[in-house]
C-alpha cells in the first residue's frame, strides 16, 4: 500500500532556503546588561545551515531573557531566507503553521476552563472526561471511565495515532464520535504515545462548558491571543493568507534520499486545513492549528517565563500554578538520549522537559527556566524544518549560555547523509492473491476512518463505478508515476487533511505495500526514507467476504510511539491489523449508503477534458443527457488543479470561462450553445467586474443566467460558474 498525500504539513518546527538580503532584526530593551544575541554571527551561522542543507525555505527566530533583577535585556526577534515559493523573504512578522506546538494552547485554554469558578460542575485536572464530553468513548473500557484531562494532555490513553481517521467533512463531535471504534495499542497509563484525537476532544470543552458556546478558536484568541496582545497569531489560514505574510511549506521536487539527500528543486506545499474553519477554527484546531510569528512568539516566551503574567501590562493571563502542572513530567517519550548532551524526552501536558548540556528546559517552544532565557526557532522545511530547527536552537542556546559550541550542523548533516535501507523490492515471481483484482475493487469501510473506493488502475476494470472511471482517466496527471508497469493497482480518493489518495500496489499473494518509487512527484506521502516495506495491506478473503488489514499505517508510530509497544500480533488478519476495513454494504451505513445512492445509468456519460481542472470531489466535470450537458461549477483551477489568479477575481473569473470552454469543447459542443449559466460571487461587488469579462467572453450569444453571493466558495475561490449547454 502506498499513501499519496497532495499536502503534508504538520512539524514540531516549521523552516526552508538561502538569500542574500535578509530583512534587519528586530531588537527592544529595558536596561540592564545586554549582549546581542540575534546578530551578525547568527545571521551568518543560519544562512550557512540553509545552504547546507539546500533549505527551500527560511527560518524566523525569537530571543529573550530577563537578568536576575527581572529586567529584560533581550527581545530579539528576526527572519531568514525566503517565505514563499514566489520569493518573499522572512521576516519577524511572517507567519507560520507551529504544528503540534499548537497543543501547548490547548493546554492552556483547558487550564483556563479549570480555573473557571462559574462552571457546575466544576472541571477539574483529575475530572472524568466521560463526565464533559457525552459521547467520549473508547474501545477501552477503562480508558473510557477514568480518562481524565491530564491524561488526554500527556498521551497517556493507551491510543497512538489515529490520524488518518480525520476528514475534512468531520465536525469535533464526530472525530470523538469515532474514537469508539478505534484500535488501542497499550494499556491505559502504561506508556507515552502521541494522538492528535485526544486534544481535539480537549477542544471541544469551551463549548460545551460555557453558557455563550464558544468555537475553541474564538475562545483561545480572546483568553490568550488577545490578552497577550498577540494581534497576529491565528487558528484562520484566510486571515494570515489575507495579511500577505503567510509563509508556504516547502518541499523537494526530485528527493532521492540514495543518491542526494540534500537534492530537489523547491516546491510549495498546499496548507493543510486551507479548506475550512475559518475564525472558527478547523477541526484540528486543538492538535496543530495556531498560525503565529516570532514577535507573538517572543512574547509568549516572555510571559511563560514569568510563570503567566503579561510582560509589559503585569497582567495575569494564565493562572497560578498551571505551568508548573503541565510542565511535570509524567512519561518518558523516548527510552534513550539522541546525544550525549541532551537528556531522555521526559513529558508533560503538551510540553517536554530537556536537560540541555546540564540546563533544564522546556520544549517546544523552549524556554530555560532557570536561566531565565527563551528562544524559538519556526521553520518551514517540510523535509528538515525540524532537524534545522533543533540546529539554530542550539547554537543559540550555546552562544547564550556560554558555552562551547558544539558543531550541531555536522552531527546532524553526516546522520541524514547515511543513506536508508531500501524498500524490499517486489518478488519477480510474485503469485496472485486470493481473488481477482477486479473483485478486491469496492467501497470499503472501517467505523472509525469511514470510507474508501478503490478504484482498479491496473490490470483495466472492465466495468468500474461511474466515481471510478471519473478518478482514473486523470489520475497519472495528478499524481505522476503512480502506475508502474506490469503492479496491479488500486487507487481510492480520500476527502482528508493528512493525505488525499491512497494507492493500493500488489506485492505478493495477499500483501499489498509501498515501492518507494522514484518516479513519485514531491508532494507524495512516501518520501522514500522508509527502512523497507513498513506499510502493508493484507488481504482477508472469506467465502463473499472481501477486506483489507492495514499496518504500519502510521508511518511505524504504532511500534515507534514508545518502548515496548509491538504492533498487533494474531492469527488472522484482523488480529494483526491495526486498521481492519471491510468491503461492501457490511455496515449499517453502508447499507442505508447502498440503499439510497443509485448507480449512473448507462444513459449518461460523463466528459472529461484534460485542459481542465480535475475534480476536487467525488464529481465530474460534465455529464451529458441526451442532447443536453450539465456542467459542474467551474473553478479557477488550472489542469493541475493549481488555484490561479489568488484574490485577483479577473484572472479568477478568465480561468474559469477557460475551464467552462474546457469541457463544452470536449462534449463537442460550443459556447454559442449555452443555455443557461448560473454565477456564484463571494462578493457582488466583483460583479460589474465579472459581468464585463463574462460578457466579452461570450460575444453576441446570451445565455440565461442567475447570479447570486454566497457566504463561501470551495477552496475559498471568488467566483464559480456552472452551465448547461446543448449539444445538438
Amino acid at each position: 500500500m502506498r499513501l499519496q498525500s497532495l499536502f503534508r504539513l504538520f512539524p514540531y518546527y516549521l523552516v526552508w532556503t538561502l538569500l542574500a538580503g535578509v530583512t534587519g532584526a528586530h531588537s527592544q530593551t529595558t536596561g540592564g546588561n545586554r549582549t546581542t544575541i540575534v546578530d551578525a554571527e547568527l545571521e551568518a551561522f543560519i544562512n550557512k545551515v540553509l545552504a547546507d542543507w539546500n533549505s527551500p525555505g527560511g527560518v524566523a527566530v525569537a530571543f529573550v531573557k530577563k537578568d536576575d533583577n527581572g529586567v529584560w535585556t533581550n527581545v530579539e526577534t528576526k527572519g531568514y531566507g525566503r517565505a514563499t515559493a514566489s520569493g518573499t523573504n522572512v521576516t519577524e512578522n511572517t507567519m507560520f503553521n507551529i504544528g503540534s506546538n499548537s497543543k501547548l494552547f490547548t493546554a492552556l485554554a483547558t487550564s483556563l476552563l479549570i480555573n473557571n469558578e462559574t462552571i457546575s460542575p466544576r472541571l477539574n485536572w483529575d475530572s472524568k472526561i466521560k463526565d464533559f464530553v457525552p459521547m467520549f468513548n473508547l474501545t477501552d473500557p477503562v480508558a473510557t471511565e477514568e480518562a481524565t484531562p491530564l491524561d488526554l494532555m500527556t498521551h497517556r490513553t493507551g491510543y497512538t495515532l489515529h490520524d488518518f481517521s480525520y476528514r475534512y467533512s468531520d465536525d469535533v463531535p464526530a472525530v470523538i464520535e469515532k474514537m469508539q471504534y478505534l484500535r488501542q495499542s497499550a494499556g491505559f497509563r502504561d506508556v507515552w504515545q502521541y494522538n492528535n484525537n485526544m486534544y481535539t476532544t480537549l477542544s471541544y470543552l469551551p463549548t460545551l462548558l460555557l453558557p455563550n458556546k464558544p468555537p475553541f478558536a474564538r475562545y483561545v484568541k480572546e483568553f490568550i491571543f488577545d490578552k497577550l496582545g498577540m494581534n497576529r497569531t491565528t487558528y484562520d489560514y484566510n486571515k494570515a493568507n489575507a495579511e500577505g505574510l503567510r509563509a508556504d511549506g516547502m518541499a523537494r521536487e526530485g528527493l532521492d534520499v540514495y543518491k542526494d539527500p540534500f537534492s530537489g528543486t523547491p516546491r510549495a506545499v498546499q496548507y493543510w486545513t486551507s479548506q475550512t474553519g475559518g475564525e472558527d477554527g478547523s477541526v484540528l484546531a486543538g492538535a496543530g492549528g495556531v498560525i503565529t510569528c516570532a514577535t507573538d512568539v517572543a512574547t509568549l516566551l516572555q510571559t511563560l517565563l514569568l510563570d503567566g503574567v503579561h510582560p509589559k501590562t503585569n497582567e495575569t493571563v494564565i493562572p497560578p500554578g498551571v505551568l508548573k502542572k503541565i510542565t511535570r513530567a509524567l512519561s518518558l517519550q523516548t527510552g534513550t538520549p539522541d546525544w550525549p548532551e541532551v537528556s531522555l524526552y521526559a513529558y508533560g501536558a503538551a510540553q517536554l522537559q530537556i536537560t540541555y548540556r546540564g540546563h533544564r528546559f522546556n520544549t517546544q517552544i523552549s524556554r530555560l527556566p532557570y536561566d531565565n532565557l527563551g528562544v524559538s526557532v519556526l521553520t518551514n522545511d517540510h523535509e528538515y524544518g525540524k532537524v534545522i530547527g533543533e540546529i539554530i536552537k542550539n547554537h543559540i542556546l550555546d552562544k547564550a549560555l556560554g558555552l562551547e559550541p558544539i558543531d550541531w550542523n555536522s552531527r546532524y548533516k553526516a546522520q541524514k547523509s547515511i543513506p536508508p535501507v531500501p524498500a524490499t523490492p517486489r518478488p519477480t515471481n510474485s503469485t496472485l492473491p486470493s481473488t481477482n483484482f477486479t473483485n478486491i475493487a469496492g467501497t470499503y469501510e472501517n467505523r472509525g476512518y469511514g470510507e474508501i473506493e478503490l478504484c482498479l488502475l491496473a490490470p483495466e476494470n472492465p466495468s468500474p463505478s461511474a466515481s471510478c472511471a471519473a478518478l482514473t482517466t486523470n489520475i497519472t496527471t495528478i499524481l505522476p508515476g503512480v502506475l508502474r508497469p506490469g503492479i496491479p493497482t488500486l487507487v481510492g480518493l480520500v476527502d482528508s487533511p493528512w493525505y488525499s489518495h491512497i494507492v493500493v500496489e500488489h506485492f505478493n499473494a495477499d500483501l499489498f505495500n509501498p515501492t518507494n518509487d522514484s518516479a513519485l512527484p514531491y508532494w507524495t506521502f512516501n518520501d522514500k526514507r522508509s527502512s523497507d516495506n513498513k506499510m502493508i495491506a493484507e488481504l482477508d478473503v472469506s467465502g463473499d467476504q472481501v477486506a483489507l488489514g492495514l499496518a504500519g499505517f502510521w508511518e511505524g508510530l504504532w511500534d515507534g510511539a514508545a518502548a515496548g509497544v509491538p504492533k498487533p500480533l494474531g492469527a488472522t488478519v484482523r488480529e494483526r491489523a491495526e486498521v481492519y476495513f471491510v468491503k461492501g454494504a457490511s455496515s449499517p451505513s453502508r447499507a442505508r449508503a447502498a440503499a439510497a445512492v443509485p448507480q449512473t445509468d448507462a444513459a449518461l456519460s460523463v466528459v472529461f477534458s484534460d485542459q481542465a481542472p480535475p475534480a476536487i470531489g467525488p464529481y465530474s466535470q460534465g455529464i451529458k443527457f441526451g442532447d443536453l450537458l450539465f456542467l459542474s461549477g467551474s473553478l479557477p483551477l488550472n489542469s493541475k488543479g493549481e488555484l490561479v489568479g489568488e484574490g485577483d477575481v479577473r484572472a479568477q473569473t478568465r480561468q474559469v470561462l477557460a475551464n467552462m470552454k474546457a469541457v463544452i469543447d470536449a462534449a463537442g459542443s460550443d459556447l454559442g450553445k449555452v443555455i443557461k449559466t448560473t454565477v456564484f460571487l463571494k462578493s457582488l461587488q466583483d460583479f460589474e467586474t465579472v459581468n464585463g469579462i463574462y460578457g466579452n467572453f461570450f460575444g453576441d450569444h446570451r445565455p440565461t443566467r442567475s447570479a447570486y453571493e454566497v457566504s463561501r466558495l470551495p477552496r475559498d475561490v471568488l467566483v464559480e460558474i456552472e452551465a448547461i449547454v446543448s449539444t445538438k
